[in-house]
């Protein structure tokens, strides 16, 4: 359960409770039209009122925005996390590899939606703000809640929010920086694979060579899109595909996934303002590639 609470301004007093729910607390209509049937969906100074009750000033206004139930049905698996922060409404996890986000059709491979089930508080759940391959490494914006994560999704791809990825290439790439601009859609005959086609999403990748050593190259990149495979399928476009990405590249024996990492994520929180930055250093397997 997550209970927000403010007290009403004199800038409140006169209107309804309804209109301070979405415009401070930026409730949504679906949100607000399943709060009107909660017993205690919503309250003033502890009483249960209706979504038209008229505000005054040094009301406590209070809303039980938590979900109510689960998105799904899942068996929790308890495992170890690394968590890089934390609270009431929001976690950033540094996914290992190979740990997919979601359960597959392998009953007997966990996946990190449930072991951030068993890792919880009883009445919350994780909703992925954004998501990782499984191969890939580092650090996923979870929130709590249906409310949290729809805030969140609402600053995806705007200066609220910001992924920065580490990544290396086969080959020196050239140009050393530059944008990859180039559509990106679902490869024809294929559920899986994404390619750069004439008619796909506009997709957006920045990159920018950090070193390179034993022919490979060292690269941040920084997606201004956020399109399936988006930094994987645009390197490999470039002519560079990443060390171990076996779908859009080679196989190898020096790295067995994809050669890519989560490195720094910096997002301004919906409820306080506050600016959060989190920082993963490059795991052991791709220090390797590029000592």
């Amino acid at each position: 359960m997550r209970i927000l609470t403010y007290r009403a301004t004199e800038q409140d007093a006169g209107k309804r409770v309804e209109t301070a729910l979405m415009g401070r607390l930026q409730v949504s209509r679906g949100l607000l039209s399943r709060l009107k049937r909660r017993e205690d969906g919503i309250c003033v100074n502890g009483q249960r009122v209706y979504s038209t009750y008229v505000l005054k000033a040094g009301d406590i206004v209070s809303a039980d925005v938590g979900d109510r139930e689960p998105p799904r049905h899942l068996e929790p698996v308890p495992m170890v996390l690394s968590i890089a922060y934390e609270d009431e409404d929001l976690l950033v996890v540094d996914k290992p590899a190979n740990l997919p986000v979601h359960p597959t059709k392998d009953p007997a491979e966990p996946s990190l939606e449930q072991g951030l089930l068993a890792y919880l508080s009883v009445g919350d759940y994780p909703h992925f703000v954004s998501r990782l391959d499984k191969g890939t490494t580092g650090l996923m914006l979870v929130a709590k809640s249906g409310y949290m994560h729809e805030l969140m999704k609402r600053r995806l791809h705007t200066d609220a929010f910001c992924r920065e990825y580490l990544a290396v290439a086969e080959g020196i790439v050239a140009p050393p920086s530059g944008v990859i601009d180039a559509p990106i859609g679902l490869a024809d005959g294929s559920s899986y694979r994404h390619e750069v086609q004439p008619d796909g999403a506009r997709s957006l990748t920045q990159y920018e060579t950090l070193s390179t050593a034993d022919g490979r190259t060292l690269l941040h990149l920084l997606p201004k899109t956020g399109r399936t495979h988006q930094l994987r399928v645009h390197m490999a476009h470039l002519g560079y595909p990443l060390t171990g990405d076996w779908l859009y590249g080679t196989r190898s024996e020096a790295i067995d996934r994809p050669a890519l990492h989560s490195h720094r994520l910096v997002f301004l929180h919906p409820l306080t303002g506050e600016r959060i930055e989190c920082l993963s250093p490059l795991p052991p397997d791709m220090q390797r590639l590029v000592p």
